[in-house]
């Protein structure tokens, strides 16, 4: 790693570019992030006071340029929000962070999904399992990571961590903090999106962000393009979340009610975003487990967060009780 251990991220006023931002600050890098509105107060608070917050657009190839000016790292965490206008704004948002990488000799971190994947897959995923996505979101994904092992050739090294769902105390676009619970509000019930008895991966924020920190400090040992699944914690049957959560806010009887499915593909003859996720459904009705022993093997252990404390930590930070 360079001697200015800097880093551009995109995406920080989001769940995991924000955390991610806020672990290497702590881990001793001196972090830039670009966003449209960077003067929203809110950003500029709490954990990431320390950031410094550029204007710019990851759509615009000289914004992206420009805050990557003697960056070692850009973290590629921007997504279009609600599932919205993946086709027109995902690539050409990694082709410019490619470009700046290219121009700074930079290694570029993307936080990985599981929507590459079909059900050829399932159920344990390796980082060399093959990628065929059933779903236009997903094919997207692949085209991306693609172009990063492609860039990887190209003087721009490349590394993906894949994780699952994400849930932390920075709130996110993720299921746990917009589904599950609501940020602010008193929980009368929680609203699980998973079939019964069908496993699921969860990603702790603070874990993955001490994840990748712990991955950068060890870049001479990475190749040029790589790759690492995170495994985070693996809820076999669906209910340790529901019954974290209700453990969390002392009322183990709280109501566990199921995503009305149907409604949303009706809504989804309307609306985008519900159409959108009716279309990942899939990914809740079979068990998807990211087998996470390369990264274990080559950091000696994953960071991992007990759940229970994790949830906890969660829910007071997003004011749900």
């Amino acid at each position: 790693m360079g001697k200015s251990k800097k880093v551009l991220v995109l995406g920080a006023t989001g769940g995991i570019g924000g955390e991610v931002a806020a672990t290497l600050l702590r881990h001793g890098w001196s972090v830039v992030a670009m966003a449209r509105h960077p003067d929203a107060g809110k950003y500029r608070d709490g954990p990431l006071a320390e950031v410094e917050w550029v204007s710019g657009d990851a759509m615009t190839a000289a914004d992206v340029r420009r805050a990557a000016e003697g960056a070692d790292v850009i973290v590629h965490a921007v997504n279009p929000p609600a599932y919205r206008n993946w086709g027109k704004l995902v690539l050409p948002m990694i082709n410019n962070t490619i470009e700046a990488a290219k121009a700074e000799g930079s290694r570029i971190v993307l936080p990985g999904t599981v929507y590459n994947f079909g059900r050829d897959a399932f159920p344990d995923l390796c980082e060399e399992a093959p990628q065929h996505a059933p779903t236009e979101k997903g094919r997207i994904r692949v085209e991306l990571e693609r172009r990063l092992e492609q860039a990887g050739r190209e003087g721009a090294r490349a590394l993906i961590v894949r994780f699952g769902d994400f849930f932390g105390p920075i709130p996110g676009n993720n299921w746990f903090s917009q589904g599950l619970v609501t940020s602010g509000k008193r929980l009368r019930s929680i609203t699980y999106p998973g079939a019964r008895g069908v496993g699921h991966a969860w990603a702790y924020l603070p874990d993955a962000g001490e994840t990748i920190a712990r991955l950068l400090e060890r870049e001479d040992e990475l190749a040029p393009f790589d790759r690492f699944h995170f495994g985070g914690h693996w809820d076999a049957d669906g209910t340790a979340m529901t019954k974290a959560i209700a453990r969390a806010i002392g009322r183990p009887n709280v109501a566990v009610r199921r995503l009305p499915w149907p409604m949303l593909r009706i809504a989804g003859w309307f609306q985008e975003t519900p159409r959108e996720i009716w279309k990942m459904r899939y990914l809740w009705r079979e068990a998807v487990r990211l087998d996470n022993r390369k990264l274990v093997a080559f950091l000696g252990e994953e960071p991992h967060t007990p759940l229970d404390r994790a949830v906890g930590t969660s829910l007071e930070a997003l004011r749900v009780n």
